[in-house]
């Protein structure tokens, strides 16, 4: 009985550890994520307020890290966001193997939806995906130096 109560709180610790490191992966602003392929490739780029979780695993390569974010780099994000009508953005439905595929959240703001071009996107609607994307990309790039995760 004795050795129960000794695990009792170690078990309950890591209970808790692990519900809150998931959090970092549901609780966020903006999210932008690509995954799939025949040499799948996981990248993750997570915002939450002006705090940033990047994460990347595939060709070799592992790379996890955290930043900051200023005002102006979220502000020129939801420009983006608004300038190319993210909301309106069609999906097409054909379906599609095999491919990486990008998807894109945002739960903040009137820019709020949910769009992945895992089964492309409607052409009409096609070079304002490519936008929003692109300012996700270059705000990674500008953020992140290929550096291994630990």
């Amino acid at each position: 009985m004795n050795k129960i109560r000794q695990i009792i709180p170690l078990f309950v610790l890591l209970l808790l550890t692990s519900c809150n490191a998931h959090k970092k992966y549901s609780d966020f602003d903006y999210s932008y994520s690509r995954s799939g392929g025949y040499a799948p490739v996981y990248e993750n780029f997570l915002i939450k307020g002006n705090t940033a979780h990047y994460s990347f695993e595939g060709h070799g390569k592992k790379v996890k890290k955290d930043f900051k974010l200023s005002p102006e780099e979220i502000r020129v994000l939801e420009e983006v966001l608004t300038t190319n009508n993210f909301r309106m953005i069609q999906e097409d439905r054909k379906k599609l193997y095999d491919n990486i595929a990008t998807a894109i959240v945002v739960k903040k703001g009137s820019n709020t939806a949910s769009k992945s071009d895992a089964s492309f996107i409607m052409p009409a609607h096609q070079q304002r995906w490519e936008s929003v994307v692109k300012a996700f990309q270059d705000l990674i790039a500008s953020k992140t130096q290929l550096i291994p995760a630990k």
